[in-house]
């Protein structure tokens, strides 16, 4: 199965300051998303394999859209979303966002030993969607417990899927809830 691509966006959020403190390196959080159409709208589906298959093209071409919007930081974290339009089903959602869509995000990233965060549903044009964040090598790094909301005006029309992938250059502004840091990683135990 090919999916149609019918759109494409980027979106890049840069924070320098929160509560009056000035960050050394800006909290950069970029979405890039791709609008497709919905081969298994308006219909049930018993067997979803040949759409997860697909997957892995649109994990590589979510990937080079999300690094390049990242630049010129190396991503931390990461996470990934579906938003279905009401023509179809959530777990159409589920079924583009498993291992096979993840794994060419990894290699993208040169690694990504956790466990990805995501969010599925289904909803209108103009449906806002959170897109949990967290830190891409190890998913107890509590500063990089984040998210990205989302809303596009134009999509998902019923017959389509808004799929998402987000990456951040690194944890919260002034983030001090302690646990294991994103430098601790290095080093020892080969995470990063």
């Amino acid at each position: 199965m090919k999916l149609k691509i019918r759109r494409s966006h980027t979106f890049v959020e840069n924070r320098l300051f929160e509560a009056g403190q000035k960050a050394a390196t800006p909290l950069r959080k970029v979405a890039a998303v791709l609008v497709l159409e919905n081969p298994y709208a308006g219909r049930y589906v018993k067997n979803l394999d040949p759409m997860i298959a697909a997957s892995a093209a649109l994990g590589r071409e979510l990937a080079k859209m999300a690094i390049a919007a990242l630049g010129p930081y190396k991503a931390q974290s990461i996470g990934k979303a579906a938003l279905v339009g009401i023509a179809g089903e959530q777990e159409h959602g589920n079924a583009l966002l498993s291992t096979t869509f993840a794994e060419p995000v990894r290699d993208a990233l040169g690694g990504g030993k956790a466990w990805i965060s995501s969010m599925t549903k289904v909803g209108a044009p103009g449906a806002q969607i959170d897109v949990p964040l967290a830190c891409k090598d190890a998913l107890y790094v509590r500063s990089h417990y984040d998210g990205m909301t989302l809303a596009l005006p134009d999509a998902p029309m019923p017959d389509e899927i808004a799929l998402i992938l987000c990456l951040a250059n690194r944890g919260r502004l002034n983030a001090r809830v302690g646990g294991l840091r994103f430098e601790d990683l290095k080093g020892e135990n080969g995470l990063v």
